[in-house]
């Protein structure tokens, strides 16, 4: 027996992470997704793991590719996230048109300007996981933006890092 997959997505609403903006490019077509479910693997050597939705329209081009980066987004790329995360309809290779900064770093692939960090990486394992693909990467290389704010998303809400600062912890 299951929990009811309403309730648990209900529950992982409670659940803060990094907004971040997976994106690759195969066969000269560039694609990307917005994912929260990402998350440090190992330090030695550097990997992180990265969980795709199998219906996602880049899933094909991130498994194919085997080449991804990983931008963590900061408060001003929130139209990139709701873009990428599928809600004003644009698919495809026509997400990445008009807005942000692009770049490469790997293999070309598309890289967003103004994250706090990027991690490119090369695919080293997969694995299905009901609806998703666990795509574990080695992290290649690694961009950041020391002056750059992280953003969150807890309880359906999008949620500048840097609110958090001056926050007292429970006493």
């Amino acid at each position: 027996m299951t929990c009811d997959p309403v309730a648990f997505k209900k529950g992982m609403r409670h659940l803060a992470a990094s907004v971040t903006l997976i994106t690759t490019r195969h066969a000269g077509e560039r694609g990307g997704l917005t994912a929260t479910a990402v998350c440090s693997v190992s330090a030695e050597p550097p990997q992180l793991l990265v969980c795709v939705n199998r219906s996602a329209s880049a899933h094909p081009l991130i498994v194919a590719s085997r080449k991804f980066c990983v931008n963590v987004l900061a408060p001003q790329h929130r139209k990139i996230a709701e873009r990428f995360a599928g809600m004003d309809g644009v698919e495809g290779d026509a997400r990445f048109e008009g807005l942000g900064e692009w770049c490469s770093m790997i293999g070309d692939v598309p890289t967003l300007l103004g994250c706090p960090v990027t991690f490119a990486c090369e695919t080293v394992n997969t694995m299905v996981a009901g609806t998703h693909t666990i795509v574990v990467g080695k992290i290649m290389d690694v961009a950041l933006d020391p002056a750059a704010v992280a953003l969150l998303y807890a309880d359906a809400t999008f949620v500048p890092a840097d609110v958090l600062r001056g926050v007292a912890p429970p006493s």
